[in-house]
């Protein structure tokens, strides 16, 4: 005897759907993106919606993830790079990119997600908060490498440095989101490489 299907196949991909949220979450921020906007971008019910990717605060956190792997992948990639110098750079490229993405909100979702949020959003701010201190320990972690290689002098401090890239990155996002052009920001990534520590 054949068992019983359980459930109809979902009726939408859900990939294209998660994809669609991401984009709101980011353009509208968690607070702003309500269930109504959400289920109209994904084009799906609510209850589709919850029985793919649970609630709001867990929707959110798999379009964070999207984002991670997609327009915030230049994350991965600058801690892959050989030298501090082009750690930074790498990273501070990939940002003014990310926030300046043709046909995608401008900013970055990790930052843009979180400026303007009250009782009902504070999960989300500390979900993002953690998510950009992460960033950073990454990138204190692959400078302080760097000082132990001698790539960078042994008395430059990993933490600041590290503190000083991610400052700028998430500055930029915020001036995206005000307007600023890619070459107005490109402007402002070099500026800050001009100051770096020499080996």
């Amino acid at each position: 005897m054949e068992k019983a299907q359980l459930g109809r196949p979902r009726a939408f991909d859900a990939e294209a759907a998660l994809q669609k949220a991401m984009t709101v979450f980011w353009e509208q921020g968690y607070e702003g993106a309500s269930l109504v906007a959400l289920t109209e971008a994904m084009g799906i019910s609510r209850k589709s919606m919850y029985a793919a990717f649970g609630n709001k605060e867990q929707l959110f956190h798999k379009a964070l993830q999207r984002y991670e792997e997609g327009p915030g992948s230049y994350v991965l990639q600058a801690l892959r790079a050989p030298t501090a110098r082009e750690v930074a750079t790498t990273f501070l490229t990939g940002s003014v990119q990310a926030n300046t993405r043709p046909g995608c909100p401008a900013g970055c979702l990790g930052v843009q997600g979180a400026l303007v949020v009250g009782e009902t959003g504070q999960a989300a701010r500390d979900t993002l908060a953690a998510w950009r201190a992460r960033g950073q320990m990454h990138l204190r972690d692959r400078f302080h490498r760097a000082v132990e290689e001698g790539d960078l002098p042994a008395d430059a401090d990993p933490d600041l440095i590290a503190r000083f890239v991610m400052t700028i990155a998430n500055g930029m996002a915020v001036q995206a989101a005000g307007g600023a052009t890619r070459e107005d920001l490109q402007r402002v990534a070099d500026a800050a490489l001009r100051h770096w520590p020499p080996a």
